[in-house]
C-alpha cells in the first residue's frame, strides 16, 4: 500500500505542532519556577532567597559593628534525634562569611530522614540574613547510630538596621515520612 506524500505531510503537522507546543509550555513553566519559589519563600514562609550575598555585601565587611547570631535547635517529637549547635552564639562582623556548625545524631536502629525548617527572629532581620549554604535546603538522612556534623555558611547584610544588635537562627528537625521509605531502602544491605 502507498502512502500519498499529502496524507503523510497532514499526519506529521498533526502531530508536530501539539508536540512543540506542550514543550514550549514545559519550557516557559520551568522558568516561572524561579519567580513562584522566591515568592513563596520571601512571603510565604519570611525567607530570604538569594544565591548568595552580593559580592559588594562580602567584601563591604562592616568592622566597626558585630552583631550576636544566637543559634538554636529542635528536633519534633516525631523524629528521634538529638540535634544542637556546637556554639550557642557568635559575633560576626555585618558583611563577613561566617560558618556555623550543627551536630545531628540518629540514636535508633533504623535510617531516618529529616528535613530542618529555618526560623529567624526578629522577622526584620530575614531580609538581611543571607544562607550561601544550608543543610535546610535538602533532606538529610542519617543512618541508624550515625551522627554528623554540617555547616551553616551565611553573611549578615551590612544595611541591617542598628537598632537590631541581636538576630535568632533557629532550626527544627522534622520528620519527612515521604522520604523514609527511600532512606530505608538505601540503607539496606545489597541482596
Amino acid at each position: 500500500m502507498e502512502v500519498k506524500p499529502s496524507i503523510a505531510r497532514g499526519s506529521t503537522r498533526r502531530v508536530l505542532i501539539p508536540a512543540l507546543t506542550v514543550c514550549a509550555g514545559m519550557f516557559l513553566f520551568g522558568f516561572a519556577l524561579v519567580p513562584l519559589y522566591r515568592l513563596v519563600c520571601t512571603h510565604v514562609l519570611g525567607i530570604r532567597v538569594d544565591d548568595a550575598p552580593s559580592a559588594a555585601a562580602v567584601s563591604a565587611v562592616d568592622r566597626a559593628r558585630t552583631v550576636t547570631v544566637q543559634l538554636m535547635g529542635h528536633v519534633h517529637s516525631d523524629l528521634r534525634w538529638q540535634f544542637a549547635p556546637e556554639q550557642s552564639q557568635l559575633r560576626v562582623h555585618p558583611g563577613a562569611l561566617t560558618v556555623a556548625w550543627f551536630s545531628a545524631s540518629n540514636g535508633t536502629a533504623q535510617a531516618l530522614t529529616g528535613h530542618a525548617v529555618p526560623s529567624i527572629a526578629p522577622s526584620q532581620a530575614a531580609l538581611y540574613f543571607n544562607k550561601v549554604e544550608c543543610f535546610c535546603f535538602t533532606d538529610q538522612t542519617l543512618k541508624a547510630g550515625e551522627s554528623r556534623r554540617m555547616p551553616v555558611r551565611f553573611a549578615v547584610d551590612p544595611q541591617l538596621p542598628r537598632s537590631i544588635s541581636t538576630i535568632t537562627l533557629a532550626y527544627t528537625f522534622y520528620e519527612n515520612p515521604l522520604a523514609a521509605g527511600t532512606a530505608t531502602v538505601a540503607a539496606a544491605p545489597a541482596g
